[in-house]
């Protein structure tokens, strides 16, 4: 018997980005404001279909860059899952693959292809997301804290050369609580692979003086062993 495509139902399938940064020490989520239906002039992850000829890394990009104007790769890109809950589009039966995107100091951004505006926003005081996306941002959101546990991904959102004391900037960015810095120090030093020393340091002291920080590079470990875990983890284990 031949192949009829009118026998089934009709299904799309769309990227959805949750790109993450660092922005005034407050970790920042880029959200469009939708210039078409469904949902005109709500607030969403950037994100659209995929086109026939394209794979999904390729579009979550393509996606990212037409509707933000970012012309440049994140630093780090992972798919994060699949959403297909039947109502999610009110279009028609659309499975999302959404990705987890982050990278140092990413540039402002600039509304393009659908989307009326850009920002940078910071994830604690978000206005109501379309569609499903206040899910996948929360999922997105704690794939990157326990990432932070077990891997070194937070250099990924530092420049080449860093201070450990910007490395727990980050990671209190991302957790969202503060870090003993003596206890963190010691930790990261501990793992090893984590970061490398430079032998070199700032060419000034902290805000109140004192000696030059040192200097550090990512180090070739693909896992921290032992992990970093988050305050509250810590105690779930005690």
């Amino acid at each position: 018997m031949g192949y009829n495509p009118r026998d089934y139902p009709p299904v799309a399938v769309t990227v959805d980005v949750v790109a993450l940064t660092i922005r005034d020490r407050r970790l920042n989520v880029l959200i469009v404001e939708r210039g078409v239906q469904p949902f005109l002039g709500h607030w969403a992850l950037p994100g659209g279909f995929v086109r026939p000829d394209e794979n999904l890394d390729a579009a979550a990009v393509r996606e990212l860059g037409e509707e933000t104007g970012l012309g440049i790769r994140p630093a780090h890109l992972e798919q994060l899952g699949s959403y297909g809950t039947p109502e999610r589009d009110p279009r028609m039966r659309v499975v999302s693959i959404a990705y987890l995107a982050f990278g140092p100091d990413l540039p402002d951004p600039m509304a393009g292809s659908d989307a009326a505006q850009a920002v940078w926003h910071p994830v604690d005081d978000l206005p109501p997301l379309a569609f499903d996306h206040e899910r996948i941002l929360n999922d997105g959101i704690e794939r990157a804290r326990s990432k932070l546990e077990y891997t070194p991904l937070a250099t990924a959102f530092l420049p080449g050369t860093f201070t450990v004391s910007e490395l727990r900037l980050i990671y209190e960015s991302v957790w969202g609580t503060a870090l003993h810095a003596g206890n963190f120090h010691r930790k990261v030093l501990s793992v090893p692979g984590f970061v490398e020393g430079t032998g070199e340091t700032t060419q000034t002291g902290g805000p109140k003086g004192g000696p030059r920080a040192k200097l550090y590079t990512a180090g070739d470990a693909k896992l921290l062993h032992p992990a970093l875990l988050r305050p509250s983890r810590e105690e779930e284990i005690r």
